[in-house]
């Protein structure tokens, strides 16, 4: 194993775990011990490595790429050319899914509602008020959202995982460092690069068990949820598979082939390691540190962009959550009867993408962002419950998503910013 490439391995950990998963389940014991309690000890103690060093990590690499940038002037174009990339590729997301979730239907089951057959209710008076709870919603939103970039103590926030307060802290700090005396300032600089060089050495200590905790974290799923499903979650589940395939296969290639004029097929390859790991852990912000190692090193982006883009887009560039959250809202709102006008659906997407920006990168913090959703469009959150069946897998999938579209991001940006060598020859096998 360890003479293997690292994604390789990541692959041979996953086959494994789908298979002892559904041998095992969450009952079968060896001596005692449950074979789920080591895949959740396993799962658990790698996740945990992970977000250990996101805060310094994210904090580091932020500060160090913004005091080199030099003037405002280049922070400007740089941050300008970034919010605009996340903001059109998470609303192609948006648009992608509520396509997919309009043209297959999946809360319709038989030409009818599948509320009943999911033993869902609601009170007719609130599906008629429905749409009328709409308007209005969005504005408060939008404050929570700048809200959370202010934190009243940064400390706790980088305690309670509130990435955008930290991202902005970091911006400030790594901003007016560069206009401190030249003395001092190279102090910093120095010490803030140490911090971020020795943060990249700890994470690749600990992505060198990537294999042992994906094989946890896939196995745990497997066992618990199986492979089965009602009809309806079936048809879902399809759907949202559908529309990421879509947005990661036709959108992303199609921006990296007209935009910045590379070879998908190169950046797939380059990226496969953080794919992998993405699609086992569930979490963007736990992937990283690999997602920098994989752009900087196979897909040539220098660490200017890759410093600036990557943490900045793993907490604000949702692409794949985005999109699950629309097809989820509106999922649920045809299996409760709910007719969703063009009006209705344009408020979904305005949410979901205000709310996929405060997203946190860890497993299942969509779920909350869709609570949001539902009651914006006037049914019960306690619906939230449907989705739970297939949540854990679908995870994978949108965060798999989310990291490939950071990456994209970072070699569009590149490719503006006149760098040379991005994916220039063939990647790592």
């Amino acid at each position: 194993m360890g003479k293997l490439q690292l994604h390789w391995q990541i692959l041979i950990a996953i086959v494994a775990a789908l298979v002892l998963g559904s041998i095992t389940g969450t009952d079968m014991a060896l001596f005692g011990i449950s074979f789920y309690g080591i895949y959740d000890f396993l799962g658990t103690l790698f996740l945990n490595a992970l977000r250990m060093i996101i805060v310094p990590l994210i904090m580091s690499s932020i500060i160090v790429s913004i005091a080199k940038l030099g003037s405002g002037s280049d922070l400007g174009r740089l941050g300008g050319k970034t919010v605009l990339y996340y903001a059109t590729t998470s609303t192609l997301a948006i648009l992608v899914g509520l396509f997919f979730v309009n043209l297959m239907s999946p809360g319709i089951l038989n030409g009818e509602p599948a509320g009943d057959a999911l033993n869902l209710t609601v009170d007719s008076g609130e599906l008629a008020s429905a749409v009328a709870a709409v308007e209005g919603r969005g504005g408060s939103d939008i404050v929570n959202i700048f809200l959370r970039m202010v934190p009243t103590n940064i400390v706790n926030a980088a305690a309670q995982g509130e990435m955008l307060g930290l991202i902005f802290f970091s911006l400030v700090f790594g901003f007016f460092m560069s206009r401190i005396p030249e003395g001092p300032r190279e102090t910093m600089l120095s010490f803030w690069t140490g911090v971020f060089e020795t943060m990249m050495k700890i994470t690749m200590w600990i992505m060198s068990f990537a294999p042992i905790g994906v094989f946890g974290l896939v196995a745990e799923t497997v066992a618990s949820t199986g492979f089965g499903a009602f009809e309806p979650l079936l048809k879902f589940f399809i759907t949202v598979v559908a529309a990421l395939s879509f947005h990661v296969f036709v959108t992303l290639p199609l921006m990296l082939k007209y935009l910045a004029k590379v070879n998908p097929f190169l950046h797939f390859q380059a990226m496969a390691p953080a794919i992998l790991t993405a699609f086992s852990s569930a979490s963007s912000s736990a992937t990283l540190p690999l997602t920098i190692r994989c752009t900087k090193e196979n897909a040539g982006v220098s660490d200017r962009v890759t410093s600036f883009c990557l943490p900045l887009g793993a907490t604000i560039n949702m692409d794949g959550t985005a999109l699950y959250e629309c097809v989820a809202a509106i999922f649920i709102a045809q299996a409760y009867g709910l007719d969703m006008t063009f009006g209705t659906q344009f408020t979904v997407v305005l949410i979901a993408l205000l709310t996929s920006i405060g997203v946190a990168g860890i497993p299942a913090a969509s779920l909350v962002a869709i609570a949001v959703i539902l009651t914006a469009i006037g049914l019960p959150i306690e619906a939230i419950g449907l989705l739970l069946v297939t949540d854990r897998v679908l995870d994978m999938f949108r965060t798999s998503i989310n990291i490939f579209s950071d990456s994209c991001g970072a070699v569009v940006i590149g490719k503006s910013e006149k760098e040379t060598g991005i994916l220039q020859a063939p990647a790592p096998a």
